[in-house]
């Protein structure tokens, strides 16, 4: 196996931060740096920042309705982070991407850094979906834009929109295939509207169905 691949499964970095890992120097296979593309075993011994890794035989993934209020961080600064809604047992578990605090709705976690690296390279793709509420009416030409396009500080954002009920110009589904830091609230800033709700509910494969708010599940994918 390859070594950033080794490193992805037994540490839950993505691939490309494994690369990064091994660039750095921080990793070490029989006590010597290695070479990006060396093949690897479990008869090696692999550190990882002076830890051994051990490729994990099983993975695990979840799905968490992560509510509003909760920051996917391990450590809150004093605010209250997603390991508190989570047995201690899930605690090992990394987050695949990110939703900010004031956000809510589905976040996975998993020890598979095949998994995550498939769910947020840019390659791949992978839909979002998004219910979101804001603080006044969208105007149509407005909506033209956002869908058209519009111009941030690190690129276009192009979000498909489609009203959740008839008749709201409030309420929206957001689509969107990027997934650049706090980028729909952005979006939707830059054209002076302001967000009072974002909940996703899906990601790729995944979708939140009828799980509670603070739950989590080991099932979802279909």
């Amino acid at each position: 196996m390859r070594i950033n691949k080794y490193i992805a499964a037994a540490s839950g970095l993505s691939r490309r931060a494994a690369d990064r890992a091994i660039e750095e120097g921080r990793v070490l296979v029989n006590g010597v740096r290695p070479q990006p593309g060396l093949e690897v075993s479990n008869a090696d011994e692999v550190a990882l920042d002076g830890h051994m890794l051990h490729e994990p035989t099983n993975t695990q993934t979840i799905m968490l309705n992560k509510p509003a209020g909760y920051v996917v961080s391990r450590n809150g600064q004093g605010s209250r982070t997603i390991y508190d809604l989570l047995p201690p047992e899930l605690h090992h578990l990394k987050p695949v991407g990110r939703l900010d605090k004031d956000s809510s709705g589905l976040l996975l976690l998993t020890n598979d850094g095949q998994l995550a690296q498939e769910l947020t390279h840019p390659k791949h793709q992978k839909i979002k979906i998004y219910q979101i509420e804001l603080n006044r009416s969208l105007a149509p030409e407005d909506r033209e834009k956002i869908e058209q396009g519009v111009q941030l500080e690190d690129g276009p954002s192009r979000l498909q929109l489609e009203r959740l009920t008839d008749n709201d110009n409030q309420a929206w589904r957001v689509r969107m295939a990027e997934g650049r830091n706090r980028q729909i609230r952005r979006t939707f800033a830059a054209l002076g509207y302001g967000i009072t709700r974002l909940h996703r509910t899906h990601f790729g494969s995944y979708k939140l169905s009828d799980l509670k708010s603070g739950a989590f599940s080991e099932t979802g994918a279909f």
